[in-house]
């Protein structure tokens, strides 16, 4: 190839890339970011938690002691597996939800989000199947792609993953020859359905998954932000053998340490440093040690619930904003977490609505980007977690003016399917989570 040639091509190493970049594509969160970071528009969409409520002074003097007393230690490399006082620690911090392990069975990764990575690259071959809730965390869904597996979605409902559903779907892809190797759910305040996973069938999955032989990734970053009562058992705790558990200090401490955790069996663990040691040789001792010095020296769990009562103070104001300004749309009624799940009336495609929202100087995530299959176009994901109450409220405003407009033009134009419907939260019949 001749050097003008190379020249004129956009990329020229487009030949020179491995098979598994072809998955790769951009978020669609994070394609909104330099648009919604704008002071004029209110932002709905990314899930970035609200650190108003941690004491910065606190965590400043702590830091500042962690380098003046254990300076040479915290900036020096650290264990391929993470800092064993701080595994002790994550012990206590998994407690309330019934993680019983020993600080052996746990590795320290760089944010669950490596954790995800590290799983999914020991186990998945290019086509083996990953089954995922329907719909699921995008970025669980990049890290699948990236490795070329096959998602198949199993439908949800207002309790969480539906047993039969799960059932029906592993019966069919085994008729089929597929092999399932993961299953991946976010049982807690699910990202973005905002749901959880009701007590009763969490033993069901287990025991399902167990029966096909398909191991359970558990990813639970919102389980200690319910807004009533004690956390429920994590499926974890019903077969530590069948079940990886997933852990994060972003939402209950702060995500720019970047400290999470897998919990695992003993084998898969050895394979988890490994793989880890490969990819970082090992997560930053620094961060590990903050962690640990916040855990020791501050009140973490009064911390936790000074945390949920602000976000419990902003999913009141999203509910009543949505029940009071959208009339035409249905949604779930989160009793913990993030995020609420709203479904437009019918018709409508949240992805091709989003331009003129952002016009509107108001930012969503279509539906659509938590899917593998390009469903949930009439679905998008609201955030709470932090916007004031106040701006919560002009948010779903200029939100319920874009719909108000566009069920005009539909009016005008006579497109099928627009029919409204009245509003309603997850508690009412039937809720629309597929």
């Amino acid at each position: 190839m001749s050097e003008g040639n190379v020249g004129s091509r956009l990329d020229q190493w487009l030949g020179s890339y491995a098979a598994r970049t072809r998955g790769m594509t951009a978020s669609e969160i994070r394609a909104l970011f330099a648009v919604a970071s704008r002071p004029e528009v209110v932002s709905l969409a990314g899930g970035m938690p609200n650190l108003a409520a941690l004491p910065m002074d606190v965590v400043g003097r702590s830091l500042a002691n962690l380098v003046a007393q254990n300076g040479p230690v915290a900036l020096q490399y650290g264990s391929g597996q993470g800092d064993p006082e701080l595994r002790r620690r994550i012990l206590d911090v998994m407690a309330p939800n019934r993680v019983s392990a020993h600080p052996d069975d746990i590795v320290v990764t760089t944010g669950s989000q490596q954790a995800l990575d590290l799983v999914t690259r020991i186990f998945v071959d290019p086509g083996d199947v990953v089954l995922a809730e329907a719909p699921s965390y995008v970025g669980a869904l990049g890290v699948f792609r990236s490795y070329q597996a096959d998602v198949v979605h199993v439908p949800m409902d207002s309790e969480g993953l539906i047993p039969e559903a799960l059932s029906d779907t592993l019966i069919r892809l085994k008729r089929a020859g597929r092999k399932v190797k993961l299953l991946y759910t976010v049982p807690n305040h699910h990202n973005p359905g905002g749901v959880t996973l009701a007590a009763h069938r969490r033993p069901q999955i287990v025991e399902i998954a167990r029966r096909f032989g398909v191991l359970i990734l558990e990813d639970d970053p919102y389980g200690l932000l319910g807004f009533d009562g004690d956390p429920l058992p994590a499926l974890h705790s019903h077969d530590p053998e069948g079940v990886i558990y997933l852990g994060s200090f972003s939402k209950t401490f702060a995500p720019g340490f970047r400290v999470g955790w897998a919990v695992a069996p003993h084998a898969v663990r050895e394979k988890l440093v490994l793989a880890s040691e490969s990819a970082i040789l090992c997560p930053s001792s620094f961060s590990q040690m903050a962690v640990t010095s916040y855990l020791a020296e501050h009140d973490w769990k009064h911390q936790v619930g000074l945390f949920r009562e602000l976000y419990r103070e902003r999913r009141d104001a999203m509910l009543q904003s949505l029940s009071d300004m959208l009339p035409t749309s249905s949604w779930t009624n989160p009793q913990g977490g993030f995020y609420v799940w709203v479904k437009v009336p019918d018709g409508l495609d949240t992805k091709a609505m989003l331009p003129r929202a952002v016009t509107a100087r108001v930012a969503f995530v279509p539906g659509t980007a938590f899917y593998a299959d390009d469903q949930g176009r009439d679905h998008m994901r609201l955030s709470y977690c932090y916007p004031s109450p106040e701006r919560i409220r002009e948010g779903v405003r200029r939100l319920a003016s874009v719909i108000d407009e566009e069920l005009d033009v539909q009016e005008t134009f006579g497109t099928p399917g627009s029919g409204q419907r009245a509003g309603s939260s997850v508690d009412s019949p039937g809720p629309d989570l597929s």
